[in-house]
């Protein structure tokens, strides 16, 4: 008998010096939800192991296991690297040591401007929008990393037909 293939999902983070917010994918990988937002400590090595500690309750709880982790990388509008782009970097080689899945690094240009204007068209009021901001940008960070790896699978399945 072959054995029961285990759940998968995928991480979204919207990395913050002061906040990280966290989502995930359902097992299709098709629509992102929201996780938490997770305080950062003042040291990133903290944080990488606060984040290792939650995601590993998290998959035991919900019984599934981590395909991928999704990261905002927050490029300068003129796409160049910028201070907390560089922070994230930094960020994503702790992680990359702490846990042995796949990290994608996903222009998150607009996410937040985007996550603010979807909580003040809801009638949060500033303090819950502040609240819920980075969990929101995680979602639309996470949701843009799932739509594109849908249209990339149909892309290829096209190709694949018209060759």
């Amino acid at each position: 008998m072959l054995p029961k293939q285990q759940r998968t999902r995928i991480i979204g983070i919207d990395f913050g010096l002061a906040r990280i917010g966290l989502s995930m994918s359902d097992e299709s990988k098709i629509i992102a939800m929201s996780l938490e937002t997770m305080k950062a400590e003042k040291k990133s090595e903290f944080t990488v192991s606060k984040l290792i500690n939650l995601l590993n309750l998290h998959q035991k709880t919900c019984g599934y296991a981590i395909e991928s982790i999704v990261i905002g990388l927050p490029l300068m509008m003129s796409g160049k690297h910028g201070l907390l782009a560089d922070e994230v970097q930094h960020f994503v080689a702790l992680l990359s040591k702490a846990i042995s899945v796949p990290i994608i690094t996903w222009d998150e240009r607009l996410t937040s401007v985007q996550a603010d204007r979807s909580l003040r068209e809801g009638n949060f009021s500033r303090k819950k929008r502040a609240q819920k901001s980075d969990a929101v940008a995680a979602v639309i960070i996470l949701q843009n990393y799932l739509d594109f790896r849908i249209s990339d699978m149909e892309r290829k399945v096209l190709d694949t037909q018209h060759s």
